[in-house]
């Protein structure tokens, strides 16, 4: 059986390059950046080629990357430096974000700060004016990501922090989904700070960044040692972040060939799902990423449907969160008026550019049998 991985926003193999970048400081170098004999700066000479990689991925100066375990901590440290530099105030942020945005925005209600969640339409794009209407003196942070992980829209992040700027409010983006997939320039969208993961474009996981413009005050997360300009603390991880910057680097040489070929293994997708009646694709007519597909298919639950596709060879991802042995509906698309029940049918197909026109193809083929075997079963 040939086997097609197909949920590359969960996470991608290694890029062309980065494990031989990567194999040097796992297996010979050893030294700790921040030791002064030759191993040491052997070791932080890595750390910046790496830092510059990063800067280039998102066009920012290196002294702007702060180098974290991935974009959850990223996500985190930004949001609880609220409730170290204010006492209380408004906390803005989409209701399409990611758990690692949603539930430190809620921990901050136990210490007297108030959420808002944004109105998005049935895309789940973020609605400028609604964003307008919500900011006050009191507004501490806004936060809306890039590029979402589920359906792959595509915010304009421009537009929305040009709104906040007027107001002097810190804008943070989760970039986590759009790194290494489209063309980002940090300083010219204008936000003050930013996640990056390097496991979602062909990077190692573990590692991440986050990038915070000059002039915003963002407290250490972790404190005992000082790197990183004090701003997280911890040895760093050198091999995985030696693979982040190889990593970037590809990205960065080969983000017209990465959108053109996903691009047309999406279209095929969808156009092969069109020939359905009983699928839904979600955010079609919006601007999304070029390599997602987020759809339902009538009458499966989407669990069902992905052990159906996984004892077939196929991996894609589920848009239900499974808790306690319990379905729930994407928390996205409730938020984009999705009925519960089209909800839980909702499957994410995300390529990336080692994926096949023929590994489409087959993913239609069982798709097809078993709405048909389905069918079959119902008019029995």
């Amino acid at each position: 059986m040939e086997f097609s991985y197909l949920d590359n926003n969960a996470g991608t193999g290694l890029a062309d390059g980065v494990l031989d970048a990567m194999l040097p400081y796992l297996q010979q170098q050893q030294g700790n950046p921040s030791s002064s004999h030759r191993f040491g700066r052997f070791a932080l000479t890595a750390l910046d080629q790496a830092r510059q990689q990063v800067a280039e991925l998102v066009k920012v100066h290196p002294s702007q990357v702060i180098f974290t375990s991935g974009g959850t901590e990223a996500n985190n440290q930004v949001l609880a430096s609220v409730s170290q530099l204010y006492s209380g105030g408004d906390v803005i942020i989409s209701p399409i974000e990611h758990p690692s945005i949603l539930e430190p925005a809620a921990r901050l209600t136990e210490y007297g700060f108030d959420v808002t969640h944004l109105a998005v339409d049935k895309s789940g794009r973020v609605n400028e004016d609604a964003l307008s209407a919500v900011l006050t003196n009191k507004t501490r942070l806004v936060s809306v990501m890039w590029a979402n992980n589920e359906t792959g829209l595509i915010q304009d992040i421009k537009s929305l922090s040009r709104i906040t700027r007027k107001k002097q409010i810190p804008f943070h983006c989760d970039a986590v989904q759009a790194a290494g997939k489209l063309e980002i320039n940090f300083n010219a969208v204008g936000v003050q700070s930013m996640s990056l993961s390097a496991h979602k474009f062909g990077g190692p996981k573990g590692i991440g960044a986050l990038i915070v413009s000059h002039d915003f005050d963002c407290p250490a997360f972790i404190v005992g040692g000082g790197q990183e300009n004090g701003l997280r603390s911890g040895t760093e991880n050198v091999p995985a972040i030696v693979g982040f910057g190889a990593a970037a680097q590809s990205a960065v040489q080969n983000l017209e060939r990465y959108q053109r070929h996903c691009r047309r293994l999406r279209d095929l997708l969808e156009v092969r799902l069109q020939s359905l009646p009983e699928v839904t694709i979600f955010a079609k007519e919006a601007n999304r990423l070029a390599n997602t597909v987020f759809f339902s298919v009538q009458g499966f639950d989407a669990e069902t449907l992905l052990m159906t596709l996984d004892r077939q060879g196929i991996a894609v991802s589920s848009g239900s969160a499974c808790g306690t042995g319990q379905q729930t509906p994407s928390h996205v698309l409730t938020a984009m008026g999705i009925d519960d029940v089209t909800a839980l049918g909702a499957i994410r197909v995300s390529v990336s550019q080692y994926n096949t026109l023929e590994q489409i193809e087959q993913l239609v083929v069982i798709l097809t049998k078993e709405v048909d075997r389905f069918k079959h079963l119902m008019n029995r």
